[in-house]
């Protein structure tokens, strides 16, 4: 890929179930090296948007091209992390498995697992600091261990575009900070990141922020699009600016603490 080509790229893109719009008129574009967080409450379009950016919907009306071409024609140069991982709790894997089946895109179900894909996949749980659960029974971990197993999966797939549905959730602040970094990283390799998030201050890392509530409320820079009023429009609740670190953390005046 060039510098100037995109990513991704949508104009008036509608998506839904069945024919039936849940967001429209989406125009958003994502260049090589760039990361986009797509920020709302449930039911606000955030899953359904990336589902439709990896191929497992179609789109309803517009236009959308991912990697210079139609969402699910280059399956090797995405990795995808969705909400649900129901294959690794009904079968009898080891961690490692799990992560190794990043390779098979790349070697296939039936292809030779080399020297330098179990390279991969241990610095991969390396990365994600489940190195040492390598040959633990993947159901036998707690849900933040599962998740991080998952996110070391997408890393080993060394992919050109990271879709990631809330991967923070289930993850103390430790891990959160140990994936952001993860993130940075895949960023600074020339990777592209798109995450959907209900966390403002993850939010707020990011180079783009799309702002849905059933609609688009807002895209653009994260300073710009999650300010206060507009996340009252799309979230219901008011917020307030605390100064932190150069910045302002959103909290809501319920919770002291911002979770």
């Amino acid at each position: 890929m060039t510098a100037s080509t995109s990513v991704i790229r949508t104009e008036g893109l509608a998506v839904g179930f069945q024919g039936k719009p849940v967001v429209s008129d989406i125009s958003i574009s994502l260049r090589p090296g760039e990361s986009i967080a797509l920020v709302g409450t449930n039911g606000s379009g955030k899953s359904t948007l990336l589902k439709t950016l990896v191929g497992l919907l179609a789109p309803i009306s517009g236009s959308i091209e991912v990697l210079d071409g139609v969402p699910g024609s280059t399956p090797r140069r995405i990795g995808y992390l969705g909400q649900f991982h129901a294959a690794g709790g009904l079968l009898p894997l080891q961690a490692r498995d799990v992560v190794m089946m990043g390779r098979y895109p790349r070697r296939g179900l039936l292809g030779r697992i080399t020297h330098d894909d179990r390279k991969i996949v241990a610095k991969s749980m390396q990365r994600m600091g489940v190195a040492d659960l390598a040959g633990q029974p993947l159901r036998s971990m707690s849900g933040g261990q599962q998740q991080r197993v998952y996110i070391a999966q997408v890393l080993a797939r060394e992919a050109d575009l990271l879709i990631l549905d809330e991967p923070t959730a289930g993850l103390d602040a430790g891990s959160a900070e140990r994936y952001l970094q993860v993130v940075q990283e895949e960023l600074q390799r020339g990777a592209s990141v798109a995450t959907a998030t209900h966390d403002i201050g993850e939010a707020m890392t990011f180079d783009k922020a799309i702002l849905l509530a059933g609609r688009v409320v807002a895209y653009g820079l994260p300073r710009d699009v999650l300010n206060a009023d507009r996340l009252l429009e799309a979230f219901g609740i008011a917020l307030r600016g605390i100064p932190h670190n150069g910045h302002q953390d959103l909290l809501s005046p319920q919770d002291p603490h911002g979770h």
